[in-house]
């Protein structure tokens, strides 16, 4: 009896030839490249080192795009928010010991985030692995074990005809959901060796599905149709698996007021008759969810930041959706059903019978009005002047990135991102740095719209460097440095703590002067002429500096009451 895959597996006349007689000039770094490029990758982020030349040489060679960062953590910062953009796995080259354990706190962020990245790097010479202190060039014990906490899956190679299958195994690694970054090692003399093997054509890699239980789906949809006051929290989740359409499709079904974390931001339209937008650090808004006698949880873990520093304390039933198996009831108990967000949200479409709650309307509104009512007490009108600001002059559809500064923190609750997989920060690991090296690989992604940075200049300086990269690929990235002079939100945490801060006033560049040496625009604006110059920046080709000189406030935490 013949099979389908048997025909599927059956080579050609032509495909035997070409593997019978491979181009000469060829080694283990084509065979690196050559995998890329036939699981569909098309652009390739990273930073040579002297281990990895095999498979930087192998790069003249093939169709794959280059952007070359100038420092290994904004390199996998970049490939991180390619992966975001894109959903596709970003292939991130790095070269041994130093350059790879530089990009740690990258990959760190790409984990918390579920962002898809694919780390490949050298190792030492085959000769030197194994523990030993040969005294080669980058030695680790162990390189590997440095990556094991941080990374979804980690894939050794020790010869030639090892390179396609562990690619393959990490890309697929990297597409299962929960998406995450995953760690690829081959040593220097793999690479480097000239290789008689075929080249490589089109590897299966398949992403596995992660499919809900139909029982657990079944009592989950029972739950919320005889629900009196369901609510919904959406997460990353929910943005990393494109389910956002569904999750429209169930809020209405269900009259189910939304709330997105800080992750989650574009998960559900702002401002749609349910949305309670992202207001998390808000008691009016944990009251709420508090008071909720079915809740449910899609794609969030309700860490810290999305419980109110876990001060959220849910009264009613809670179901959680979650890929990620460890985060299922670690927090709260629940319902927990370890899915996929996009499969679990329409297994609960197709079973979940409508709710009509003409009344959920009104509740949004009272919540989002005593939050407007709790923030407008505390006289912050610059810091809202400057948002609204920096919304109107984004254009609709364009991404944002965001460094930890406070503006970022006021984006996470206040900033209407206009669409899903438009707003995105380094929340999840909270380093410094992500903005604008993050921008720059949105922009590789899409060059065809602007794409905003905002940092402060604290974060500002981890990646100035980057100023030359976006020059020379001419990147359409306009970066927002609000410059207080120092780190401002611990400025403040020290201030309330101790009562005077220390190690956080900063001696800064003239970051117009500073971009301008770069090749880049510079334009120092006031929160008057704000809006207007940004505007300007963003609607001009190639990269772009808007320098802001503000001390921003943040809003009182609800938390500690």
């Amino acid at each position: 009896m013949t099979h389908d895959h048997d025909l599927v597996l059956r080579p050609t006349e032509a495909q035997i030839s070409a593997a019978l007689n491979p181009p000469p000039g060829r080694n283990g770094g084509d065979l690196v490249v050559e995998t890329l490029a036939g699981l569909g990758a098309t652009t390739v982020f990273g930073l040579p080192g002297q281990h990895a030349l095999g498979m930087f040489d192998a790069l003249r060679r093939s169709s794959l795009r280059y952007i070359g960062l100038r420092v290994e953590n904004n390199a996998g910062f970049a490939a991180d928010a390619y992966g975001r953009i894109t959903g596709e796995a970003a292939p991130l080259l790095l070269s041994t010991g130093p350059g790879a354990l530089t990009s740690l706190a990258a990959l760190q962020e790409a984990a918390s985030a579920s962002a898809p990245v694919l780390a490949i790097s050298s190792q030492i010479p085959t000769a030197g692995l194994g523990g030993g202190r040969h005294g080669y060039l980058h030695e680790l014990p162990d390189q590997s074990a440095s990556f094991r906490g941080v990374v979804k899956s980690v894939h050794t190679v020790r010869s030639q005809s090892q390179i396609p299958s562990a690619i393959a195994e990490a890309w697929r690694s990297a597409l299962t959901a929960p998406h995450g970054p995953v760690w690829v090692e081959i040593p220097q003399d793999v690479l480097l060796a000239e290789t008689s093997l075929p080249v490589v054509t089109a590897p299966d890699a398949t992403p596995e599905e992660l499919v809900p239980r139909v029982e657990l789906t079944a009592v989950a949809a029972d739950l919320l149709s005889r629900a009196e006051r369901p609510a919904i929290i959406a997460g990353g989740g929910v943005v990393r698996s494109d389910a956002s359409g569904k999750l429209l499709q169930l809020a209405e079904a269900l009259q189910a007021p939304v709330v997105t974390t800080f992750g989650g931001k574009g998960a559900f339209p702002w401002e749609h008759p349910l949305s309670l937008q992202s207001w998390l650090e808000d008691r009016h808004t944990t009251d709420f969810l508090e008071d909720a006698d079915v809740l449910l949880v899609v794609g969030s873990g309700l860490g810290e930041l999305s419980s109110n520093y876990h001060t959220f304390k849910p009264r009613g039933r809670v179901i959680q959706i979650e890929a990620d198996l460890g985060k299922l009831e670690s927090n709260h108990p629940a319902l927990g059903i370890h899915a996929d967000a996009r499969l679990a949200l329409q297994a609960l479409l197709e079973t979940v019978e409508e709710r009509t709650d003409s009344a959920a309307p009104d509740r949004v509104r009272d919540v989002l009005s005593r939050v407007a009512a709790r923030i407008a007490s505390q006289e912050l009108t610059l810091e809202q002047d400057v948002l609204s600001s920096v919304r109107r002059a984004l254009p609709a559809g364009s991404p944002s990135f965001w460094d930890m500064t406070i503006l970022a923190y006021w984006a996470w609750s206040a900033f209407d991102p206009r669409g899903a997989n438009t707003m995105h920060s380094a929340q999840g690991a909270g380093g410094l740095g992500y903005g604008f090296p993050a921008a720059l690989g949105a922009a590789a992604a899409d060059p065809s719209r602007p794409v905003l940075a905002v940092s402060g200049d604290g974060g500002a300086l981890y990646s100035i460097a980057e100023l030359a990269t976006a020059r020379q690929y001419d990147l359409p990235v306009t970066w927002l440095i609000v410059d207080d002079g120092g780190y401002g939100i611990l400025r403040e945490y020290m201030t309330d703590a101790f009562g005077e801060p220390t190690a956080t006033e900063l001696t800064r560049p003239d970051y117009v002067a500073l971009a301008e040496s770069f090749g880049v625009p510079g334009v120092l604006t006031s929160a008057e002429t704000l809006e207007a110059d940004l505007s300007k920046a963003l609607a001009s080709p190639g990269p772009s500096v808007v320098v802001l000189p503000a001390v921003l406030r943040m809003f009182a935490p609800t938390h500690l009451d």
